[in-house]
């Protein structure tokens, strides 16, 4: 690696608040986006992460968000896990909702990755990472605003995948399917382990940075143990 600063795009309570501790135990230098950077300042204390706010479907805010991080160092990681869903029925869906849902989960992955992109290409190295759901490949009834965007996110990085593993730039795309575990899950009920662990998809995230150019994935699936696929 060239650096260890990460920017998470999209920084929550949960998986992205597991990765970003992670990344704090392992070096890294961590900028946190989210529309409300209120919420993340217990993980700012845990992890000495800048956050900045940011609106990922906004090009301007999309680019203060990476003249934050520069002041950091040189990029390595950036993680898309923002996400934007509309549910009902198709004849039901609100145009706006669902217009709103794809700019954050598919435009905003782009303009996340393109400012990443060229960053990297001028350092020559780093990761661009993607989490993506079951809807990434599955469109279930009354999802049709939540599955238009991941399958467009999917697309994208498959596409930047090929483009830029040649130029040393690795990018991956995760099939969370499933339910993530958090702190209002019920643990005590049977089978164990019936949701995926934040901080074990936070190892696979930082496993699948670190690995060896000449064994690349593109994607991955996890999925707990009592998942059907």
């Amino acid at each position: 690696m060239t650096s260890n600063v990460a920017v998470i795009a999209g920084a929550g309570s949960g998986l992205s608040a597991a990765l970003a501790r992670l990344l704090a135990r392992e070096g890294f230098q961590i900028v946190l986006a989210a529309r409300n950077i209120e919420k993340l300042r217990a993980l700012q204390a845990q992890t000495g992460a800048q956050a900045v706010a940011t609106d990922v479907s906004d090009p301007t805010s999309v680019e203060q968000l990476f003249d934050v991080a520069d002041k950091a160092g040189p990029l390595s990681l950036v993680v898309f896990n923002a996400s934007g869903r509309a549910r009902g029925p198709i004849t039901e869906l609100d145009p706006e909702a669902v217009r709103q849902a794809l700019l954050v989960g598919a435009y905003g992955g782009f303009l996340v990755a393109q400012q990443a992109a060229r960053r990297m290409l001028a350092l020559g190295s780093g990761s661009i990472l993607f989490t993506g759901a079951t809807a990434s490949v599955k469109g279930f009834a009354g999802s049709a605003g939540f599955a238009m965007p991941k399958f467009g996110l999917r697309g994208l990085a498959q596409s930047m995948a090929r483009e830029l593993a040649p130029k040393n730039i690795h990018v991956a795309h995760f099939i969370i399917d499933g339910a993530i575990a958090s702190a209002a899950s019920d643990h005590d009920a049977e089978p164990l382990d019936r949701r995926l662990s934040p901080d074990a998809i936070a190892e696979a995230y930082l496993a699948i940075h670190r690995q060896q150019r000449s064994a690349w994935t593109w994607e991955m699936e996890l999925r707990p143990w009592v998942e059907t696929f």
